[in-house]
């Protein structure tokens, strides 16, 4: 279920369904990096300014689903205008900082974003804009990456589904809010 803050800023109330922690798996597959599972974590907060905050840190999981390295990490604001455009400006791990520029879809959950501008330091490996689309689909968190370099042609190369991380405090407040469930427990399930 999707609850609105009350201190969140009115402007944000479109971007209400990625606030959270989510965490889950995916792929990542791009020519001259070795083709991975991995790990994610994302977490959208806001402070109440017309902006979400967002932090996403991945690494490469073995056969068995255990982490065995870093692999992107990237932080960033989010902001969305009345017209239900979004823009974000996000920095990453390997020297990279992007402009972002997309919109909602009307009526669902969903965010087309493109890169607008790249700046790159020195250290980072060679890249020249992306294309992302954020989908909140059956309550997870989807989203697959495309990127491109001077070599390499606009593709896909990151995909992942994330499940939401609920708190205790959420998990009691659910509880409070089920409402009389029958006693014996089998009855709930017929």
């Amino acid at each position: 279920m999707i609850q609105i803050p009350s201190d969140l800023h009115p402007d944000l109330v479109p971007l209400v369904w990625l606030l959270g922690t989510w965490e889950g798996a995916g792929v990542t597959d791009f020519p001259g990096s070795a083709k991975a599972n991995f790990g994610q974590e994302v977490t959208f907060t806001h402070d109440g300014r017309d902006f979400l905050e967002y932090h996403s840190h991945t690494w490469v999981l073995d056969a068995e689903g255990k982490k065995t390295e870093p692999l992107e990490s990237e932080s960033g604001f989010w902001r969305v205008d009345k017209d239900r455009k979004v823009e974000v400006v996000m920095v990453r791990h390997d020297g990279v900082v992007e402009v972002w520029y997309g919109e909602l879809a009307d009526q669902k959950p969903q965010i087309d974003l493109a890169t607008d501008a790249v700046a790159r330091t020195a250290a980072s490996g060679p890249y020249s804009g992306g294309k992302r689309l954020y989908g909140y689909v059956k309550s997870d968190l989807m989203w697959v990456g495309e990127k491109q370099t001077p070599e390499v042609p606009l593709r896909p190369y990151m995909s992942a589904q994330l499940k939401k991380v609920v708190s205790p405090e959420e998990v009691a407040e659910m509880a409070r809010n089920l409402g009389d469930l029958p006693d014996d427990g089998i009855a709930f399930f017929k």
